[in-house]
């Protein structure tokens, strides 16, 4: 790419956005990021702080259909569906449904491992070039089981990380209590992931990271894209309020708002809003270092941003709905069962759009159908994880360089 030519503008200013701007302005190449929110308080903001990557294994799942009947009857399950959106949802359904079938189970594993084994290699380096390291914690997470049963419940995932190699490490009640003093006795089993370690404050993350591309020559435009100038290849992207931002390469990093843009682009793409909730607690009454799941439950506690957060659930209702805070409220009741001395004081709920897709795997790649358009979306719950790797993947794409994995796995046009 010649110096003459237009920048790279990144849509979509979260931390996957964010990650890949940065690193292609630290690469040498002039990054404009694009923004319609300017204070970024989206799912970057609101997420669980975890590098999960034990956390790969598809959605869509034998074990999980068995299951979905039984959640959706409940108000307080671990998935709702909201009734007036389920026609509009229909479709993305039965992607998810054909995602089930075992031989792809296999495939969409095996690919989100790939992205999960990278991880540390990508993020490291990332951490240290911004002088970040220290929003990485050391601890890892504990996955809680009150008994037998719901361990060999959870066998599966238990299974599928010993088949890739990844660590992990079971305990008795006595060693998990020793690890964290504020658990119920009630809890009979753990599994330690050391390798899910947390970051100590996700936004304080973003926000640094915004502030490093912007030292190092980067641009910010506060807009919402309207439309795209492309003939034989993209030449600029179009706003609402009729500015036009000069393009050499476009990457749509919007999370749940890339679907709109593709479209725009007619190159649909199934892409859902999960909706999460969490409740931050600025004082719980107790102290913890790890963050834990549970899965029987569905929910999660980190120890993040200056206090507790407390997250789970699925909710499918789409962008525009109001949220439902009786989910962050139902998951603070079920963190209570874990963590008998838990407090809800100083507490603020919040409600983000995990960007989803119905096979679990992220889309990061070029467009199939425009010159010089990427995509780096759909990361469901694991944007924070997958951040500097996409980061990375996409730097190599843009700039000509030979990506170290095959990226067919995530390609737009597989669905």
């Amino acid at each position: 790419m010649s110096n003459n030519e237009g920048p790279v503008v990144v849509v979509g200013a979260g931390i996957i956005g964010t990650t890949i701007a940065y690193e292609l302005q630290r690469r040498g190449k002039g990054a404009v990021l694009v923004e319609r929110n300017p204070d970024g308080k989206g799912a970057s903001y609101g997420n669980m702080a975890s590098i999960a990557v034990t956390e790969f294994m598809p959605a869509s799942r034998p074990s999980v259909w068995a299951q979905m009947p039984k959640w959706l009857v409940d108000p307080e399950g671990p998935v709702r569906i909201r009734p007036s959106y389920l026609p509009k949802l229909t479709p993305w359904f039965l992607r998810f449904l054909e995602a089930s079938r075992p031989s792809r189970v296999k495939e969409l594993e095996a690919a989100g491992a790939v992205l999960c084994r990278r991880v540390y290699e990508d993020l490291m380096p990332l951490l240290q070039a911004a002088e970040l390291t220290d929003m990485l914690t050391e601890e890892g997470c504990l996955s809680l089981y009150a008994d037998e049963a719901e361990f060999r419940a959870d066998r599966e995932h238990i299974a599928v990380l010993e088949r890739f190699g990844f660590r992990h490490e079971v305990l008795g009640g006595n060693a998990i209590r020793d690890l964290e003093p504020a658990l119920t006795t009630k809890i009979g089993k753990a599994v330690l992931f050391p390798d899910n370690r947390s970051i100590r404050d996700p936004y304080k993350l973003l926000l640094k990271l915004r502030e490093k591309f912007l030292a190092l020559g980067g641009r910010i435009e506060q807009g919402e894209v309207a439309g795209f100038d492309s003939g034989d290849r993209v030449k600029a992207v179009r706003l609402k309020d009729g500015r036009s931002v000069a393009a050499s390469r476009v990457v749509l990093a919007a999370g749940a708002y890339t679907g709109k843009l593709a479209r725009l682009l007619g190159e649909p793409v199934p892409l859902e809003t999960e909706r999460g909730y969490h409740t931050q607690i600025m004082a719980p009454g107790i102290s913890m270092r790890h963050s834990i799941i549970w899965p029987a439950r569905a929910f999660m506690v980190t120890p993040t941003a200056g206090g507790i957060r407390v997250g789970g659930t699925v909710e499918m209702a789409g962008l525009e709905a109001a949220p439902d805070y009786r989910r962050a409220k139902v998951l603070v009741k079920r963190a209570r069962e874990a963590l008998p001395d838990l407090r809800a004081e100083k507490a603020t709920e919040w409600m983000g759009h995990r960007p989803a897709l119905p096979d679990t795997v992220p889309i990061i790649g070029p467009s199939a159908k425009h010159r010089g358009i990427f995509y780096a979306t759909g990361h469901g719950h694991l944007g924070l994880t997958y951040a500097a790797t996409t980061g990375r993947l996409i730097a190599d794409l843009v700039t000509g360089a030979e990506p170290p994995v095959d990226l067919k796995p995530y390609r737009v046009d597989r669905f």
